[in-house]
């Protein structure tokens, strides 16, 4: 397996608190991998670093085999990498189509009617609400246009960050059904922070347990879904 994110040793601080231990993390090309964790593990954290926001304190990052620990975050969403932020944090006042347009300036506009129809055809509700204002969706189709936003740049590699927060059961299934056919389909790698650790185990390759900012846990999906510490802390009414 080629990686095309790779983390090792990483330390992150928020003022004088220690948010990251010594992280050791890998997505393969073509992979989804997962985070699961409690509230407060680390998970967002550990994703906006990729961003250097917080900015490592130790350790490396690199992506597609370059060094991006000290690169500036405007130059890091140059690289194919896109996210979609925890909270989905929609452009409110924007409409649908002007919030797909700001997903695409990253890329410089490259290929933008083609990434246009593709993520239609991903999401087709959007096309019905494109002069809609962004703050005007329900909670899941603002899932879906972060998710699109995300994707205009045609990233390699696509960060989700709790895409399932706050959204009804039906919409989660949409969102983590999607997030496998573009895999499937596209062969786009994710890396998934997810509170809801079943769906997650679900979906992913592999798998990490983040607790108090240092992986406790890693292996495939479905081998963390049936471990009965897994279950017991996450799947069984613990931790959630």
């Amino acid at each position: 397996m080629t990686a095309l994110l790779s983390i090792s040793g990483l330390t992150a601080f928020y003022g004088s608190v220690q948010a990251l231990r010594g992280v050791d993390l890998e997505v393969g090309k073509g992979e989804v991998v997962a985070l699961i964790g409690s509230n407060g593990a680390g998970k967002s954290t550990l994703m906006m670093s990729i961003f250097g926001n917080p900015r490592a304190r130790d350790g490396r990052i690199l992506f597609d085999g370059q060094d991006i620990t000290d690169m500036p975050t405007h130059e890091i969403a140059r690289l194919s990498i896109a996210q979609s932020p925890e909270g989905r944090r929609i452009f409110s006042r924007m409409t649908v189509y002007e919030n797909l347009q700001m997903g695409a300036a990253v890329a410089g506009f490259a290929g933008f009617e083609a990434n246009l129809d593709k993520v239609f055809g991903i999401f087709p509700r959007l096309k019905e609400r494109l002069k809609q204002r962004g703050g005007t969706l329900s909670g899941g189709e603002q899932q879906m246009l972060a998710i699109a936003r995300a994707l205009m740049s045609n990233p390699k590699l696509l960060l989700l960050d709790e895409p399932s927060l706050g959204l009804a059961p039906l919409v989660c299934k949409q969102i983590f059904e999607t997030v496998k056919r573009l895999n499937e389909e596209e062969g786009l790698s994710v890396f998934l922070v997810e509170q809801d650790a079943h769906h997650a185990l679900k979906l992913a390759h592999r798998a990490y347990v983040l607790v108090n900012g240092a992986v406790t846990m890693s292996g495939k999906g479905a081998d963390l879904l049936r471990d009965p510490k897994v279950r017991a802390a996450y799947l069984e009414g613990g931790a959630h």
